[in-house]
């Protein structure tokens, strides 16, 4: 029978800017913050903590604003990214610690992200899994997104509308989020030649376009209930404001146009990861967004849900990773420290 992983960590609640986040951590040493994504939780990175730690870091998960046991504002507006920059900030703080690394998954990859590029004087490097970095210009999201479904419409666009998705999703959460799951995993996504999951039929579905058959080989049973129980209780719509807020973002972050993000960092993709395929122009400008990349992965085999689907090869890259960050973070922060810091 499968079981939902055990995780041997200390579950806390610390004050931040939406009310509270919840985190689990584990081990000690110099602190790791990891951010997940869309739809998920801390629990995201449960095969991580455990690697971190033993690596000698003091690995912190968190829920995201609006996620699991974090507190869930009711504004829209209250999930735009700065806001999310600036609880990652309020953790680090309220863990004791004036910086730290952040490594983020999807969503989770942007806030990381965004987070290194505002605040850099306390994120010193950062690990980005399956989204790459792409700096902020261009048209409004809006727009671009609005133009990508042709005769149908992209995911993105479909959540945009409050209490749309939601309306889909919830009366069965538990099905929606294995159907997800399943439609972005190297091996249950549809075949080649079938309609793309990332798209909804006009007056359609996102569920539509979701495969039938067995879980992702990554995900047991144990392990939907654990995600399911947390969204059956929160509700989807403090994670689908995430996309709701791209073109406040747009605007948010028009101070930092085309920025480089500097510090220290990893990207790791996945080959049969839309995000990687997608973004594959944002993966070449590498050596201008990110010059301060220490290595770029791409793995065979392997969908979007990567720290899940290839566990143990991420936490040889992650720990890999962070064994070369000290003399590299450290003359890095200074030169990323704004003027008079």
């Amino acid at each position: 029978m499968s079981r939902a992983t055990e995780v041997t960590g200390t579950h806390r609640l610390v004050p931040s800017p939406a009310g509270r986040i919840h985190l689990v951590e584990q081990g000690a040493g110099p602190l790791v913050l990891l951010v997940h994504g869309f739809p998920e939780s801390w629990y995201s990175w449960r095969h991580q903590l455990p690697a971190l730690a033993a690596a000698g870091y003091r690995a912190a998960a968190l829920d995201v604003r609006g996620y699991g046991r974090s507190s869930r504002p009711e504004a829209v507006s209250a999930y735009r990214m700065l806001e999310l920059v600036e609880d990652n900030v309020a953790v680090v703080r309220a863990l004791g610690e004036e910086t730290a690394i952040i490594i983020g998954h999807d969503w989770g990859a942007t806030v990381a992200a965004d987070s290194a590029l505002v605040r850099p004087e306390v994120f010193t490097a950062v690990g980005l899994l399956s989204v790459p970095y792409a700096p902020r210009g261009g048209p409004r999201p809006s727009e671009i997104f609005a133009r990508m479904g042709g005769e149908e419409e992209f995911y993105v666009s479909y959540f945009q509308a409050p209490g749309r998705a939601e309306a889909e999703i919830e009366p069965d959460v538990r099905g929606w989020l294995a159907g997800f799951y399943a439609a972005l995993s190297a091996d249950t996504m549809p075949a080649p030649g079938l309609p793309d999951p990332h798209f909804v039929a006009r007056g359609g579905r996102l569920r539509d376009r979701f495969p039938g058959g067995p879980l992702p080989s990554w995900l047991s049973r144990d392990d939907l209930d654990v995600y399911a129980a947390e969204f059956e209780r929160t509700g989807l719509s403090g994670a689908l404001n995430r996309y709701r807020n791209m073109d406040r973002d747009w605007e948010d972050l028009a101070p930092w146009d085309a920025a480089p993000v500097v510090q220290p960092s990893l990207f790791v993709g996945g080959v049969q990861d839309a995000s990687t395929t997608w973004l594959a122009g944002a993966i070449d400008a590498y050596p201008d967004t990110l010059p301060g990349l220490v290595s770029s992965h791409i793995l065979d085999g392997c969908g979007h849900w990567i720290q899940q689907e290839r566990p143990h090869e991420v936490n040889r890259l992650l720990t890999g990773w962070l064994a070369s960050l000290p003399t590299r973070a450290a003359s890095t922060l200074v030169r990323a420290r704004p003027a008079g810091g």
